[in-house]
């Protein structure tokens, strides 16, 4: 697998499959890219499981963190790893020793570990590195396009706000919605000038 470069069939497939994601390095501190990723992905469906041995005894949007992913006590369809590269390899192999190792190891942006990479998936494991999933998911679902962002098309007209319940080209539903206090402040402003 090269993983410099990966085919949006592959990203897709993958997002598109999985149900469930443990996350580990996740924060309940509502400032951090961890979380931001965590919260996206619950409100498009996906049974996120906070991992963090810093703040067991927590919860993350309701959901209670656990130490690691040998505690997880159920199977989960994806690892993501929200830790720098030299945490990578640890992970990677206890997620190999668990009695029904996940499908996927996804690394966040800016991780890689091509060893771990190699390792996995000598085991059967899709690999993917130095991408975040909210970022991908946004981009395949076509959400990102809503904001404006990577659209193509230049207008000065306002896109549609995506409405909680939207069926998304992930084949997933919109469980929150694609309205920000900013894109609010903006529409208001809007139709007070005109």
């Amino acid at each position: 697998m090269n993983h410099d470069n990966y085919d949006d069939n592959y990203i897709r497939g993958i997002l598109s499959g999985v149900k469930s994601i443990a996350m580990v390095g996740a924060s309940p501190v509502n400032v951090r890219p961890s979380y931001f990723a965590f919260k996206y992905l619950a409100q498009r469906g996906y049974d996120m499981i906070p991992v963090n041995p810093g703040h067991v005894g927590k919860e993350l949007l309701g959901k209670p963190f656990v130490a690691s992913i040998s505690e997880l006590g159920r199977p989960v369809d994806m690892i993501d790893i929200f830790r720098n590269s030299s945490h990578i390899m640890p992970v990677v192999d206890e997620a190999l020793k668990l009695p029904e190792p996940p499908k996927v190891i996804w690394m966040q942006l800016g991780a890689r570990d091509d060893a771990a990479a190699a390792k996995a998936e000598a085991a059967g494991i899709k690999v993917v590195m130095n991408r975040c999933p909210k970022i991908e998911y946004g981009r395949l679902s076509s959400e990102i396009s809503w904001m404006g962002v990577n659209s193509r098309t230049l207008s000065s007209k306002r896109a549609p706000i995506p409405t909680q319940g939207q069926r998304l080209s992930l084949n997933r539903m919109s469980l929150g919605g694609g309205s920000t206090a900013a894109s609010d402040r903006a529409a208001k402003n809007k139709t007070e000038l005109t």
